[in-house]
């Protein structure tokens, strides 16, 4: 075969392996969904704490979240007690959870993060009043909420937290994931034990969330969280939360002051 004729001949078999990387690539990825976009939820409330459910935006619509928190209430009404649904507290975290509610019966702000403008954490971060950008590559999918800018990273390249991260815990904590098909499944460590588990729970710093989330229909995005938790629940705590896709194509979640509510910001 002469030179120019086996050139041609590698740069065509050449073309054809290239051409053929792309689809077989595509193809090995066809079942993991692709989470990008601007979500809001269908429930707006806090969970099992006095948390309350709100109809979801028509045709993923912003709803109009509730303004950033002022000094007039503190987070959550605990005049009633615990709600049915509420994390099942061991006896030291029921205690420590009595103090909390004492403290904002009394109209303290000393145990409520929220009011202080302090992060939600996790899981409290994925169950705001307020919208949710995903945004997703191959290797990390970063979540920004729009209450305070907070963000958060899931790691889908199979790190796994150092110690040096297990001894600095974070509102958001550090998370891993990975698909099991069509599921992106989530392991969060490393939380401050500042923040709660829904508006008033406490918890330990050994907690752990695990999250399975997935689309149940186009465009509704589910997460089903678990918590773990073995020095303050006495079992696991499950909730679910579930967001409508926007359908506006520029829709984009807007700047949170928090300190302007609180008065702390300059005039």
């Amino acid at each position: 075969m002469h030179r120019t004729a086996r050139s041609i001949f590698c740069a065509v078999a050449l073309s054809g392996l290239t051409a053929f990387a792309p689809a077989r690539l595509s193809a090995q990825n066809a079942s993991t969904p692709d989470f990008t976009g601007v979500y809001y939820p269908f429930q707006q409330g806090r969970g099992g704490a006095g948390g309350g459910a709100a109809a979801a935006p028509a045709q993923g619509q912003r709803a109009t979240p509730p303004p950033p928190p002022t000094r007039s209430a503190p987070t959550g009404d605990l005049s009633n007690g615990r709600a049915p649904n509420a994390p099942s507290l061991t006896p030291e975290y029921m205690a420590k959870w009595e103090i909390i509610r004492k403290s904002r019966m009394s109209g303290s702000y000393e145990y409520d993060p929220i009011a202080n403008c302090l992060p939600p954490g996790m899981p409290q971060m994925m169950s705001m009043a307020y919208g949710m950008e995903i945004m997703q590559t191959k290797d990390k999918i970063t979540f920004f909420s729009e209450w305070q800018d907070a963000l958060r990273r899931v790691y889908l390249d199979g790190r796994k937290p150092s110690q040096k991260v297990l001894n600095d815990p974070t509102y958001a904590g550090y998370s891993t994931g990975h698909w099991e098909g069509d599921t992106l499944v989530v392991e969060t460590v490393a939380l401050h034990p500042n923040s709660f588990i829904d508006n008033s729970s406490p918890h330990s710093e050994e907690m752990t969330v695990r999250e399975r989330i997935r689309f149940t229909a186009p465009g509704i995005l589910e997460d089903r969280i678990t918590v773990n938790d073995p020095k303050a629940l006495t079992k696991p705590w499950e909730t679910t939360h579930t967001y409508r896709k926007a359908q506006q194509p520029n829709d984009e979640l807007r700047e949170f002051a928090c300190a302007e509510g609180l008065g702390h910001a300059p005039k």
